[in-house]
Parts: structure tokens; C-alpha cells; sequence
């Protein structure tokens, strides 16, 4: 469903094509969350886990700012995960300002366990793409992203 809004060819465009954005992403998103929820957890504390395992420690401020959250947003999240113990944090010795955010062991067993299958829910999910358009899908979200 495109926009009812009156406006310049490129307006209505550019406001039809952000709706078909946003609602492809909320509906992949909501088939993929069930899944996720199985493990009581949520889209964002999914995205601290695979973060960390994949990068590694990082201090609380550029994880906020990798899974594009604010500061508030990222503390609740990672107290969630800290009350499970699935992550810890570390105040750095030079900078204590500075919090270093962390798996446990206990974080890093159960992302490794879900994370495949998580993959394979999003490829089949992407299926209804072909490949090149899954790359073209990706090299025009990263040029939307990057913008200034």
C-alpha cells in the first residue's frame, strides 16, 4: 500500500518507498521473532549477543552506537542480559567512566547454539529474493544507511 499524500512526484515517492521499507522490515521481523522469544529474548538483546561474539568485548557507549540505540536504551538491554548472566560488564581501570560490556560463558554457549538457526530462519526468509536481488536489497540499504 503506497501513500495517499499529495505532494511533489518526489515526495510521494520518496514517502511511498520509506513505508514499503518500514513495513518489510516489521514483517520480517515479526515472522523471526518467535523464535527469539523461545530463548525469552528480545530482538535487541539478540543483536548485543551477536555483536559481542562476533566483535568481541566492547565498551557499553559504541555497542549503543553499532546497534544504533541510545545510551538508556542499550543500559536496560544489557541489564537484562547481565540479570541472566549472559553478559558482564567491566569499568576500565584508566577511564572507570568507561564500561566494557562482555559474553559469559553461559552468553556465548547459547548464541553459538541459536545463532545458525536464526540464519537459516532469515535466509528463508530472503528466499523470496533471488541472490542478486538479496545484493542489490543490500547495496541500496547500506547507501540509505550511510547517508549524511
Amino acid at each position: 500500500m503506497g501513500t495517499r499524500y499529495l505532494g511533489t512526484i518526489e515526495e510521494v515517492t520518496a514517502l511511498d518507498a520509506y513505508i514499503k521499507l518500514v513495513r518489510a522490515t516489521e514483517s520480517v521481523t515479526h515472522r523471526l521473532q518467535p523464535y527469539l522469544e523461545t530463548y525469552k529474548l528480545t530482538v535487541t538483546q539478540f543483536g548485543v549477543l551477536e555483536v559481542l561474539l562476533h566483535l568481541g568485548a566492547m565498551h557499553q557507549r559504541d555497542l549503543a552506537e553499532k546497534l544504533l540505540k541510545s545510551g538508556g536504551n542499550i543500559t536496560l538491554v544489557i541489564d537484562n542480559l547481565e540479570k541472566r548472566q549472559l553478559v558482564k560488564r567491566d569499568r576500565e581501570v584508566g577511564d572507570r567512566r568507561c564500561i566494557s560490556v562482555s559474553l559469559t560463558p553461559a552468553g556465548k554457549q547459547l548464541i553459538s547454539d541459536i545463532f545458525p538457526a536464526h540464519v537459516e530462519a532469515i535466509a528463508e526468509q530472503m528466499k523470496i529474493l533471488s541472490l542478486d536481488e538479496q545484493a542489490e536489497l543490500g547495496r541500496l540499504c547500506k547507501k540509505l544507511g550511510k547517508q549524511k
